[in-house]
């Protein structure tokens, strides 16, 4: 079996990102494609799995526990289960990115 779910039924947020959770499709993993504005992203938070961004274009800084990076177009960055994290667009175009999660859904706590 397979499932196509075509981009006319995938619903952008305001700040056009679109989520994707896998469970009701039978796949445990869950996603967001991201397309920000400079300046944008989300607030500190954490997961109960592993998180791995893909970044596609732009550029972003990533705070990750006490660490803080720029990851670039191309790269691919992995943040361990229970870590705080958050990351905002830190260039001066579009962020374009897969933020992958671990998980048949998303289970975000803010911090």
């Amino acid at each position: 079996m397979f499932h196509v779910i075509p981009r006319s039924a995938q619903k952008p947020s305001p700040k056009r990102t679109i989520l994707f959770e896998g469970g009701q499709y039978g796949t445990p993993i869950s996603l967001f494609l991201m397309d920000a504005e400079p300046g944008q992203g989300p607030a500190l938070h954490v997961h109960p799995y592993p998180e791995t961004w893909l970044i596609h274009s732009g550029e972003a800084e990533f705070t990750v526990g006490e660490q803080t990076l720029v990851g670039t177009a191309g790269d691919i960055i992995v943040v361990d289960a229970g870590t705080p994290h958050r990351f905002v667009n830190s260039g001066t175009t579009r962020l374009e990115m897969t933020c992958i999660h671990a998980s048949e859904r998303v289970i975000q706590e803010w911090i």
